[in-house]
Formats: structure tokens, C-alpha cells, sequence
């Protein structure tokens, strides 16, 4: 009898050594079939960029500063690269992602897979340097931009309800909050920032690696804002906008008056991809469930539009309509950003 438990004890051993090698074995498949094939980081910048912003049309600054950065770092294209693969490894290795294939980035199941983070709240440092009273804005303003914010990655925003029912199903509370952790506030006689980081070097980012830094000034050239993605230096971290893009009272400057530069360079600051790809057709912003574009929307497009075959999410943050025309992300959007708040990820310390 003695001798059959002991038989009986070694079987399920071994029964429950084969069960952990399989299912590390399983996730070594999902880590080597993750398909970067499609990867990319350099994008086209040319003179209808600077058209569009002399027109007065929302302008990011987001894909050219990381195109000025990659020139800058040549390391930092093998870190993007990196974030990207433990992206896709993550969704490739849940039960319902879409196992890395190109142009999905792995993301967009229904519904959305589940990280066991809940909900992950950012502190979110503000810095304003002004050259005269309208640049430093109040405290309401600055309050307006929390509110927008959280709103906007919670899935609360009143206009969500504008979302038609064809996307309605994929509108996605990311399960993102940001509390006001300070602001700080310089007086500089400089009147225009541009985009080369100067800003970020004379009032440098607190504590980089747990908190969100945004500086709002005068970048200039008609841009609204510009972010640095993932895997860029701490020194230079966050999100830089102008004082009359943030917020949504105050001195703000229609049609961008509502918050929503914030909403979608924070949006870049967490890894998202403009939602067009800054391409064409095949170009892709690495979701599965926003539809391919073939150039950024602007204003407030009639729905549907209609490009590459597909009807395009023109109300997604991640456009470039007006304020008052985008109000959603994505489910695969949502999946897309948490991947870098956990194991490897490249803000895995702010959910801690």
C-alpha cells in the first residue's frame, strides 16, 4: 500500500511538473512567434505638415521630435524596438489577443484582456513657464486639464454618447486616473520654446520614472503640443503644450478648447500611435480595432468617412480633429498602453 502512494505521489509529480513546462513552454512559443515585421519608427515629415499648421489645423509635434531623437540616439531605436516586442509578447500570450500579428500590435480582443493592474493612478506634475500674465495660467485651468483628463481615459466624458454604434461597442475606459502631484511655476522672458527640449533642460522633469511631467508654455510655429514616447531619456520625459491648448477654461483658443491636446499627447506619452500611422494605407498604428487611414482627419468630419475601404474612427483621441469632434479610445488602444505599466515595461513604476 505504502509502495502505491509513493507510485501515485511520483505520477502527479511528474503530471504537475509537465503541466509547468508546458505552460512555460507555451509562453516561449507566444515570445518567439511575435511578429515585428512591421515595426517602424522614423515617419515622413514634410512641407504640408507645416502648411496644415500655418493654417491654423491641429498640429502634434510628436512623430517629428522622435524622428529628432532617433538622429540624436542611436540606441534609442533598439529600446523602442524592445518596448514594442514585450508589447506584442504580452497580448500574444492572453488567451484572446491577436498573437502579435503584423499591424495589430497584438491589440483589440473583446473584451479586453485583463492585466490584474486595476486601476492605475499617475501623478502628474505641472510646470508653466511664462514670458506674461495670459501664459501663466490659473489653477482653474490647470484643474479643467485633470478633469478633462480623467474624464477622457475613464470613459466618462459627457460627449462619449456622440460615439456612433458602429464603434460605440470598442469605446474603452482604460482604467487610467492622473492627481495634480504639484505645480511649479517660472517666470522666463523667452516668448517661443520650439521643440528642441529647451524647455525640459532650464526646469528639468521631477522624479521621471513615477510621475507624468507636463510643461506648459509657448512652444510656437502653431503647435499645439508634442509628447516623448517610451524608451526616450528621464531628462527629457513628458509632455510639453501650450498654454492656450490646455485646459478647457481660462485662456484657451477655439477649436481646441477643450482639453483634448492633453488627452492625446498623454496618449503618445503611454505609446499610442497616431491612429492613421502616419502612412499610408499599410501603415498601421500597431491596434487591431482602429480601422487603417490613409492621412490624418481635421475639423469635424462627417460620419462616415471613408478611406483604405474602411469607415476611419475619426473620434478618436488619437486624430487630429477638433476638440469637440473626438471622444473615445479603443479597446485594443486600452490594451496597447497597459502592457507598458507591467513586468518590463518601460513605466512598470508607476503602477507600484
Amino acid at each position: 500500500m505504502k509502495k502505491l502512494i509513493l507510485g501515485m505521489a511520483a505520477m502527479a509529480l511528474m503530471f504537475t511538473s509537465c503541466n509547468d513546462d508546458q505552460s512555460e513552454n507555451v509562453d516561449e512559443i507566444a515570445q518567439e512567434n511575435v511578429d515585428m515585421s512591421d515595426f517602424y519608427v522614423y515617419t515622413d515629415f514634410t512641407a504640408n505638415d507645416e502648411f496644415k499648421a500655418a493654417e491654423g489645423k491641429k498640429n502634434c509635434y510628436s512623430m517629428q521630435h522622435l524622428n529628432h531623437m532617433l538622429n540624436k540616439d542611436e540606441k534609442l531605436y533598439k529600446k523602442m524596438y524592445d518596448i514594442e516586442h514585450n508589447t506584442r509578447s504580452i497580448l500574444a500570450k492572453s488567451s484572446n489577443g491577436q498573437k502579435g500579428k503584423p499591424g495589430s500590435g497584438g491589440g483589440g480582443s473583446t473584451p479586453p484582456v485583463s492585466d490584474n493592474l486595476g486601476v492605475i493612478s499617475i501623478p502628474v506634475v505641472i510646470t508653466v513657464v511664462y514670458s506674461n500674465s495670459q501664459e501663466n495660467i490659473s489653477d482653474a485651468q490647470i484643474n479643467s486639464q485633470l478633469a478633462v483628463l480623467n474624464n477622457d481615459f475613464r470613459a466618462t466624458n459627457g460627449d462619449r454618447s456622440n460615439i456612433p454604434s458602429e464603434f460605440a461597442g470598442l469605446a474603452a475606459d482604460s482604467e487610467i486616473q492622473f492627481t495634480l502631484a504639484g505645480v511649479r511655476r517660472y517666470s522666463n522672458s523667452t516668448t517661443q520654446w520650439g521643440t528642441n527640449d529647451a524647455v525640459k533642460s532650464q526646469y528639468p522633469p521631477v522624479t521621471p520614472s513615477s510621475t507624468l511631467n507636463i510643461w506648459v508654455c509657448n512652444i510656437g510655429g502653431g503647435i499645439l503640443g508634442y509628447a516623448q514616447f517610451p524608451g526616450g531619456p528621464s531628462s527629457t520625459d513628458g509632455v510639453v503644450i501650450g498654454p492656450n491648448y490646455f485646459g478647457s477654461t481660462g485662456y484657451v483658443s477655439a477649436p481646441f478648447n477643450k482639453g483634448r491636446t492633453a488627452t492625446h499627447e498623454v496618449g503618445h506619452y503611454l505609446n499610442l500611435r497616431h491612429i492613421w500611422g502616419d502612412g499610408r494605407c499599410q501603415q498601421d498604428d500597431f491596434v487591431a480595432d482602429t480601422p487603417s487611414s490613409d492621412a490624418p482627419n481635421y475639423g469635424c468630419p462627417s460620419y462616415p468617412t471613408v478611406n483604405c475601404r474602411s469607415t476611419d474612427m475619426t473620434m478618436n483621441y488619437m486624430d487630429y480633429t477638433n476638440d469637440a469632434c473626438m471622444y473615445m479610445f479603443s479597446n485594443g488602444q486600452k490594451e496597447r498602453l497597459r502592457t507598458i505599466f507591467m513586468s518590463g515595461g518601460p513605466r512598470q513604476a508607476m503602477a507600484n
